[in-house]
């Protein structure tokens, strides 16, 4: 089986563009539209902060938890295989997600959800890489598929706030049926099947270890149970064990020796648990303490999307002409600006306050993620980069995952004064990233996985 795909006219490469494209819609809206519902879910089932908290948590740490391995799925099984199998998933379990009778039910189907959800994006990138084979068209496929992702988080609150007014919060899941389903005909249609050339290894326990590292720490911060965390320390410190002698490890333990790269890893974990806590407190304040309907949040968060959707390519751009650290400044600077005036926030806080907040929040959020994804992935070499940027984008699942496990740990000022000093760290790392020692440091690692030095050995 091809690693790419040469024979498809413009039209069937337009055709499978829009179709993986319609994946990430789903996947993409539903972190926004679900946080919007959150106060109803409350409201109906009488729902417990720690149980808000699992809704959103369940779905963000097992994405986080099986990215990776469903990206080396799809490489050895085949992208078109694993993409319907995950649209199949995503399906079904939003379907059981609408119907739960009790919220323990549905954070289980949204845990179902996750692992549809995880099949996605990797799948749909690996099919993008190997129907444009041209860089340009390549790149300008890439381009699309980052648009979407703005669009998504701009619509997300508006049409879910619309939603959930006029039919209820059930209605947030049943959206992800009719697009899924014109996704699977398309995708039996007119996708082509596609494998690598040489699949990357799997690493059972490597996985395990992770999960067991993730779930745990979110765990003790959200069930405020501090004996956990010894587990997460023991699970973490065999990860690393298992990892340096695995001959195809789940991760490369050798990346972070990159400061870039590591500091990459840090920055994404920095900025979406600032987005995480940012989402899910905001929408709690908006419905339950000012007592805006659904759709006046959605319309509120409004500002912070357009912001996203706008700075984000710019900012792809500026990395592009000046590389990360004015990006990175920049994003830093305006989610520490954002949280601290968040710090003064009040049941009267005047609406345009609100609306200058939102939008110097979605500003500096949407400068950080082109910055990130080329911190991450620039250095290495052509076969670990789709690696290095698989981490990254399980750093910024974790990220949201530990910032919405924050809300219930900290609450009014100290959570905003927390998301400060994380973004106060985001200038920092950005800076020193951007230092000579930091690029040598870069260069010793590409050398090291060009030699193919065994880990332990390295």
């Amino acid at each position: 089986m091809p690693t790419t795909v040469e024979r498809l006219t413009t039209r069937g490469k337009t055709i499978v563009l829009a179709t993986c494209c319609l994946s990430l819609l789903i996947s993409s809206m539903d972190a926004t539209i679900v946080n919007v519902a959150l106060p109803s879910i409350r409201g109906a089932m009488h729902a417990p902060m720690s149980q808000l908290q699992w809704i959103v948590d369940i779905y963000t740490l097992t994405l986080a938890s099986l990215l990776i391995l469903s990206g080396a799925t799809a490489d050895r099984w085949g992208r078109k295989r694993i993409f319907r199998i995950g649209l199949t998933i995503f399906t079904i379990s939003s379907l059981l997600c609408s119907l739960a009778p009790s919220v323990d039910m549905l954070i289980a189907a949204r845990f179902v959800q996750a692992i549809g959800g995880s099949m996605l994006s990797p799948a749909a990138m690996s099919i993008l890489t190997a129907v444009f084979t041209d860089r340009v068209e390549r790149a300008r496929a890439v381009g699309i598929w980052g648009a979407v992702v703005g669009i998504s988080n701009a619509l997300g609150p508006i049409v879910g706030g619309v939603l959930i007014d006029t039919l209820g919060w059930r209605s947030v899941f049943w959206i992800n049926l009719p697009i899924c389903a014109v996704a699977l005909v398309l995708t039996t249609l007119f996708v082509p099947e596609s494998k690598a050339s040489r699949a990357r290894g799997i690493d059972p326990i490597g996985q395990l270890l992770a999960i067991a590292a993730m779930f745990t720490l979110v765990f003790g911060l959200i069930e405020h149970e501090p004996l956990i965390f010894l587990l997460t320390a023991i699970a973490v410190a065999a990860f690393c064990y298992v990892e340096w002698r695995h001959h195809s490890p789940f991760i490369d333990l050798r990346f972070f020796r990159s400061f870039p790269f590591a500091s990459a890893t840090v920055i994404a974990v920095c900025t979406f648990a600032c987005l995480g806590a940012f989402l899910f407190s905001a929408s709690l304040y908006l419905q339950g303490t000012r007592h805006y309907s659904a759709v006046h949040t959605g319309l509120l968060y409004l500002p912070m999307a357009v912001g996203m959707l706008v700075c984000s390519p710019l900012s792809g751009r500026l990395v592009g002409r000046y590389g990360t650290r004015p990006s990175l400044i920049l994003a830093g600077s305006l989610l520490a600006v954002a949280a601290l005036a968040l710090t003064t926030l009040r049941a009267d806080t005047p609406v345009w306050a609100l609306i200058a907040m939102f939008a110097v929040f979605g500003i500096g959020f949407g400068c950080a993620n082109a910055p990130i994804t080329t911190a991450a992935v620039s250095g290495m070499p052509l076969d670990q980069a789709g690696a290095a940027a698989a981490v990254a984008s399980t750093s910024r699942q974790i990220g949201v995952s530990l910032g919405v496990a924050l809300c219930g740990l900290l609450t009014g000022a100290s959570l905003w004064w927390v998301l400060t000093v994380l973004a106060v760290g985001v200038v920092v790392l950005g800076v020193c990233a951007s230092t000579g020692w930091a690029r040598r440091s870069q260069e010793g690692v590409a050398y090291l996985l060009e030699q193919k030095v065994p880990a332990h050995a390295g």
